[in-house]
C-alpha cells in the first residue's frame, strides 16, 4: 500500500494538474456527444464557456480525446494512486472510459456513411497525438487506424512529422497500409477522407481537388479543423465531432 508520506506537494500537483486538463477534455467530449443530440455545435458551446474568466479556453477543443505520454501516464498512476489509499478516483476512471470510447465513435460514423468498413479504402491524414510533434504515443488517431484495419479496410497514411515512427511501429500491411508524404496523393481514390489530427497545414488544402481525387466524397473530420458549410458546399458528406 502507498502512504500518503512518500507523496511530496509537487509530485501530487504534477498528477492532480494532468489529471484536471485529461478532465477537461473528456468533459467537453462529452458534452460533443449531448451536442450531436440536441443539434448545438461544441464549438459555439466551447467558446461561450470559455468567456467565462474561471474556465478559460484551454482543452476545451472536442475531438478524439487525449493522448501522449504525460496525461495518460499521470491519470492511471493517480487512479491507482487512490486505489492504495483508498480514496475514491471514480471521477477519473470516467474521464479514462470517455477517452477510451472516442475513437470508437468514429469507427461507428465511418461505417454508417460508407455502409461497411470491409473492402474500403480510406485515407487517413494525422496519425501524432498532436500537431507539431512527431509523438504517436497513445495517439488516437493511431487508435482509429487500428481499428479500421481490424475492420477490413485498406488505409493510406499521410502526417507531416510521424510517418517514419508510424511505419516503425505498424510497417505495412500487404497493400492494405501505405504511405504518402503528398497529402493529395493520399486522397487519391479512396472512399472516405479522415482528418484526425489537427495539423494547421491541413485547414490549406486545397479540398475542391481533393474532392475531384476521390471516388466518394465522405470526409471525417475527428478534429474539427475544418469548415463544415465550407465542406458542403464543395460536395463533401462532410462529419465532424459534436456539429451538425
Amino acid at each position: 500500500m502507498f502512504n500518503s508520506l512518500y507523496f511530496t506537494d509537487n509530485e501530487i500537483i504534477k498528477h492532480a494538474s494532468n489529471s484536471f486538463l485529461a478532465t477537461r477534455i473528456s468533459f467537453i467530449n462529452m458534452i460533443s456527444d449531448l451536442c450531436e443530440t440536441t443539434g448545438a455545435d461544441v464549438t459555439k458551446v466551447a467558446a461561450g464557456m470559455g468567456l467565462d474568466p474561471r474556465i478559460g479556453q484551454a482543452y476545451l477543443d472536442a475531438g478524439l480525446g487525449y493522448g501522449g505520454y504525460c496525461l495518460p501516464k499521470d491519470i492511471r498512476a493517480f487512479v491507482h494512486i487512490g486505489e492504495d489509499l483508498r480514496v475514491n478516483f471514480d471521477l477519473l476512471r470516467e474521464v479514462e472510459n470517455i477517452n477510451r470510447a472516442r475513437p470508437e465513435k468514429i469507427i461507428d460514423r465511418l461505417a454508417t456513411a460508407l455502409g461497411t468498413l470491409r473492402g474500403k479504402r480510406i485515407g487517413v491524414l494525422g496519425l501524432s497525438f498532436k500537431p507539431g510533434t512527431d509523438d504517436i504515443r497513445e495517439s488516437p488517431s493511431l487508435k482509429v487506424v487500428n481499428c479500421l484495419l481490424d475492420n477490413g479496410a485498406s488505409l493510406c497514411l499521410h502526417d507531416p512529422q510521424s510517418i517514419n515512427n508510424t511505419k516503425a511501429l505498424l510497417g505495412e500491411l500487404k497493400g492494405r497500409l501505405t504511405y504518402d508524404d503528398n497529402p493529395y496523393n493520399v486522397a487519391e481514390g479512396v472512399e472516405a477522407l479522415a482528418v484526425l489530427t489537427a495539423w494547421p497545414e491541413y485547414s490549406d488544402l486545397d479540398f475542391p481537388k481533393i474532392a475531384e481525387l476521390m471516388t466518394t466524397k465522405i470526409m471525417i473530420d475527428g478534429s474539427n479543423l475544418l469548415d463544415p458549410l465550407v465542406m458542403r458546399r464543395i460536395g463533401f458528406e462532410y462529419i465532424s465531432m459534436g456539429r451538425v
